[in-house]
């Protein structure tokens, strides 16, 4: 029985082999993230392909980021195709275009706040403001709401305070940086399980290597299911 709180990150060489894991997974997973390193490797045809003749959800994770005129061609050109998930960066203005090249589709707009591998020294580095990333990932959500979001990407650690804030009323909060216990960290500095993500307020997890590079991927899916489902899974203010 599938859960679409768990995204599975389709993070594969290529759209062949996407393919094939989708058809290993079968029921369990209704629900794909498909991002920008397989773009040349046939990935919007694969989201394409697995949401008109497989029934699945797809999350195109291009985290687009140009000029307003530029965001808005894309993201109209994206739209056609009726996924359901899309990111762009979290500035104002990027999130209002990508609004405006929506247009009436059904397409949500997730805006990303601070990319869940990045630590205060990555930060520092890109001459990014002084703050604590709790801070910045905070006020970067409620802007890019105000502009129209109609969610945001954050690391697990900072979805309670984007929660809580009014803006969020009826806004979507989709975490990577999530890790089943005893997984390996991989890249990600800002981690949480799957039931810790979603009982700090987070609407969907996104989990990649986990599952997909498991001995059994379908076990993996399955008790990563289960885990959403636990006691501990549940947010105390619902």
């Amino acid at each position: 029985m599938s859960d679409d709180r768990l995204i599975v990150a389709l993070d594969v060489p290529n759209a062949l082999a996407g393919l094939e894991m989708a058809a290993r997974l079968g029921d369990t997973v209704s629900f794909y993230k498909i991002g920008l390193g397989m773009l040349t490797g046939g990935g919007l045809a694969l989201a394409n392909e697995l949401k008109d003749e497989h029934g699945k959800r797809i999350f195109l994770d291009m985290k687009l980021f140009d000029i307003g005129a530029t965001i808005e061609a894309a993201v109209r050109g994206i739209a056609q195709f009726d996924l359901d998930f899309l990111t762009v960066h979290g500035d104002p203005y990027v999130v209002r275009a990508a609004r405006e090249g929506a247009g009436a589709s059904e397409m949500k707009i997730l805006a990303v706040t601070v990319l869940t591998s990045l630590d205060r020294d990555d930060l520092d580095a890109a001459q990014i403001k002084p703050g604590s990333i709790p801070d910045l990932v905070t006020e970067r959500a409620g802007r890019a709401f105000e502009a129209g979001a109609h969610g945001v990407i954050c690391s697990p650690h900072e979805a309670r305070a984007i929660r809580a804030l009014p803006e969020a009323e009826g806004r979507l909060i989709v975490t990577p940086g999530v890790r089943p216990v005893g997984s390996a960290l991989g890249d990600q500095k800002r981690i949480m399980t799957p039931a810790e993500a979603i009982a700090e307020g987070a609407d969907h997890v996104v989990v990649g290597r986990p599952v997909h590079a498991a001995p059994d991927p379908v076990q993996a899916a399955r008790e990563i299911v289960a885990e959403l489902s636990a006691p501990q899974a549940a947010r105390p203010n619902r």
